[in-house]
């Protein structure tokens, strides 16, 4: 199934709300925000299909607009179907001056065989701010499929004011090399990354905040490192996708916390 999504934002009155909106099958929009007053808009991205099938190729685009506040949640799980030829999907952000996204998926779920490649391209401009996380698990491991899909490629490009700023390319191919090898995920089976942007964040203050935060969680390796334009990166290894989702959701949530909000 070839799938498309278009999501447009608009400012009325201050506040961010949905403007020209196109999909179609099995995409759906929804509108979840739950504080009308709220500057900041919430849409939940909905799909009728289980997961994603074979050549399935999904197209997705978000333009937040000059000044405006999103986030996209999704609905569950990203389930990856058993696949002969493969899948494909591409996302394109792109965020005007002072725009703020933060997208935050469920983790992504490869079955036995699964084929699937996914390339994101984000374009910020001046002052945007970007919360972006990623979250990929092993399989089904309660069925015993550890490492049993076929390969899983995920590149995602940041730009800023066109210039490419971050490059994050996760490829495994467990046939061709063991993930448990040395060097690669060690012997964990779920890994996770979050991709913080923010031109004013304390950067200093913010790194100590998320290293003190983290090594109070059990069962977990991480990384926390600054980005050439005022940004943090974050990695982490563990067992567990929830455990995983709900570290990210708490990072982002700390960014609040600090004196430079980012949905300021």
């Amino acid at each position: 199934m070839k799938a498309k999504l278009h999501i447009q934002t608009t400012l009325r009155n201050g506040l961010t709300q949905l403007g020209n909106c196109y999909f179609s099958p099995p995409f759906k929009v929804m509108n979840i925000t739950e504080d009308k007053t709220a500057k900041q808009l919430h849409l939940m991205l909905m799909s009728s299909s289980p997961g994603i099938l074979d050549e399935d190729e999904y197209e997705m685009r978000i333009d937040v607009i000059e000044n405006g506040v999103l986030q996209l949640h999704t609905q569950s799980y990203q389930r990856l179907f058993n696949m002969v030829k493969g899948a494909k999907q591409t996302m394109e952000v792109h965020l005007q001056d002072n725009a703020s996204f933060t997208y935050l998926p469920h983790p992504s779920v490869p079955h036995e065989n699964s084929i699937f490649k996914a390339k994101n391209k984000i374009y910020l401009s001046t002052n945007c701010k970007l919360i972006w996380g990623e979250i990929l698990t092993c399989g089904r491991k309660l069925k015993g499929e550890v490492f049993t899909f076929s390969k899983y490629h995920n590149s995602t490009e940041l730009f800023l004011n066109n210039k490419l700023i971050i490059k994050e390319n996760v490829l495994i191919q467990p046939l061709l090399m063991d993930p448990n090898s040395m060097g690669h995920l060690g012997g964990f089976t779920h890994q996770a990354s979050l991709i913080i942007i923010h031109e004013t964040i304390p950067i200093n203050e913010f790194t100590d905040t998320i290293y003190e935060f983290l090594q109070q969680q059990i069962a977990i390796d991480f990384g926390v490192s600054t980005t050439p334009s005022n940004g943090i990166i974050v990695r982490i290894l563990g067992y567990k996708a929830e455990q995983l989702y709900d570290c990210l959701k708490h990072i982002a949530s700390l960014v609040a916390t600090l004196k430079t909000d980012i949905h300021a």
